[in-house]
């Protein structure tokens, strides 16, 4: 009798040990690592897929919003990854749904392909969106911000009109930003009869590599938009005066560099803008305190209008969503 119990309890001990240490050899992927993703019909997504303590585990943005958790990720075989992400939504005061969109990813030498099935919003319908992705190239090592060379300076608004500016998908956006007393202001109005209107982004004609970016925004109390490097990274302009550090606050790199000292004044003030992108490492200094020192960027924020983190692109406004003034626009690019 003892022997028998003594090989049931042996075989128990030798299950779990023999299904963890399976996991955790499945756990080493072709798929780790970051990838840039360009989605079919326009935006950009994110996905990053890592170990965590012997699991797989996933972090994704898909166009806009914030970097997420993902709810699940999983490998069908050696060339198939499929990703899962879940969202609640409120349809009424009794009920709440669960939205579940599904990744499928192929990877094809190093790149990658697959599909988004998602819902339709109103859940009367599925969307399948395709996608092509690459791995996010090697970071740069941190540069000496000592020893970095200045081009010659370039003032992006001239304080009478928007010349160097354009609106982006003109075709489905209206633009917000008008042009009064030397001031570039955003008035992202509603009508009242319940018609809404879609604003949109503007953005420099002229594209940009690495650069030293200075200008004075006002935000009036409870409003926010944002500054785009490159068309690639979102710093976050917002009325924050007052509330913890996180990275959706005044001069963070939007979802992904929470400021080290909050440094935003109150609403409607005017407030001094100082950022340097150079080896895709960016420095902010905000009313003259610096908040994000040098930090690396390890890809695009929501809203990016490229997955290339290596490609010049331009500065662009966020219009679509609340009023904002700006002014004293100056770039000076960096030399290399």
């Amino acid at each position: 009798m003892k022997k028998i119990l003594f090989s049931i309890t042996l075989i128990l001990l030798t299950v779990p040990l023999t299904f963890a240490n399976t996991i955790s050899s499945s756990t080493a992927t072709d798929f780790d690592g970051m990838w840039g993703i360009d989605i079919e019909g326009g935006g950009v997504a994110w996905l990053n897929v890592f170990n965590d303590k012997g699991f797989l585990d996933a972090e994704l943005l898909w166009i806009g919003g914030s970097i997420v958790p993902v709810s699940s990720v999983y490998l069908v075989d050696d060339t198939t990854l499929v990703v899962t992400r879940t969202e609640e939504v409120k349809r009424n005061e009794e009920r709440s749904h669960i939205m579940t969109y599904t990744m499928r990813i192929n990877k094809i030498g190093e790149a990658i392909e697959g599909v988004m099935i998602a819902p339709d919003w109103m859940a009367t319908g599925e969307r399948t969106i395709p996608f092509k992705g690459k791995r996010m190239p090697k970071m740069f090592d941190t540069p000496d911000l000592s020893k970095i060379k200045f081009g010659k300076k370039t003032k992006l608004f001239n304080g009478k009109n928007m010349k160097g500016w354009h609106l982006m998908n003109p075709e489905n956006k209206k633009n917000g930003f008008s042009v009064a007393d030397g001031l570039l202001t955003n008035n992202p109005e509603q009508p009242k009869d319940g018609h809404h209107i879609s604003y949109g982004n503007i953005r420099t004609d002229q594209e940009f590599s690495d650069f030293n970016l200075k200008l004075d925004v006002n935000v009036p109390k409870g409003d926010n938009s944002g500054i785009y490097l490159r068309g690639l990274y979102e710093i976050q302009v917002a009325d924050t005066y007052g509330k913890e550090l996180d990275s959706h606050h005044m001069g963070a790199l939007y979802s992904r560099i929470t400021p080290s000292e909050a440094a935003e004044k109150p609403a409607g003030e005017w407030q001094s803008v100082d950022i340097t992108l150079v080896d895709r490492h960016v420095t902010v200094i905000l009313n003259g305190i610096k908040i994000i020192d040098n930090k690396p960027v390890l890809g695009p924020t929501g809203g990016a209008i490229s997955s290339d983190v290596l490609a010049p692109g331009p500065i662009y406004l966020q219009g679509d969503h609340g009023n904002v003034s700006y002014k004293n626009i100056v770039l000076t690019p960096i030399i290399k």
